[in-house]
């Protein structure tokens, strides 16, 4: 059985919630839910963890992109999708993309996509490329880059079997 939180127990639990890790609005709103607590409850702790910079949605927003590239190798699409998700707003979801260095993407994206090609055994050519494509799309990279990629290694595939033959 669940536990009757006060608001100050609560205030004093979700503190700690979001000062491990950034939180969004929406998963704030989720965890105090499954406290019981209700809404008129909700909005004070919100005003509360906002006020105190407990919670900061563009903050979230930021370091939610830069992490999921860094570490996740995740592209624009897949992160933009995952924010609005996570129902962030327009505004921070640009202001997060920002903070993906241009040149960094396509040297992750190159990177990820050389690496992946490598890694497919597969020796029929277009069950490779399909893989290879759905790896990449899934990961949220953009189709132009994808198959401008494709076309790149498979060259580059044709042209060492042309100098091995």
């Amino acid at each position: 059985m669940n536990p009757v939180f006060s608001v100050k127990e609560a205030i004093h639990k979700i503190e700690y919630y979001c000062a491990y890790q950034e939180r969004c609005h929406e998963e704030v709103v989720q965890k105090l839910r499954s406290m019981k607590m209700d809404s008129d409850e909700i909005d004070t702790i919100l005003v509360h963890l906002i006020k105190d910079n407990f919670l900061n949605e563009s903050r979230f927003a930021c370091s939610f992109a830069r992490g999921k590239h860094r570490i996740k190798f995740w592209g624009k699409i897949r992160i933009v999708s995952e924010l609005k998700f996570r129902k962030i707003t327009q505004y921070n979801i640009n202001l997060a993309l920002k903070e993906i260095n241009a040149a960094e993407y396509l040297c992750t994206f190159h990177t990820v996509a050389e690496r992946n090609w490598q890694s497919i055994p597969e020796k029929n050519v277009l069950k490779k490329r399909k893989k290879f494509c759905d790896f990449l799309l899934r990961k949220g990279f953009e189709s132009n880059l994808v198959y401008e990629k494709v076309k790149e290694l498979e060259n580059s595939n044709t042209d060492e079997m042309d100098v091995t033959v």
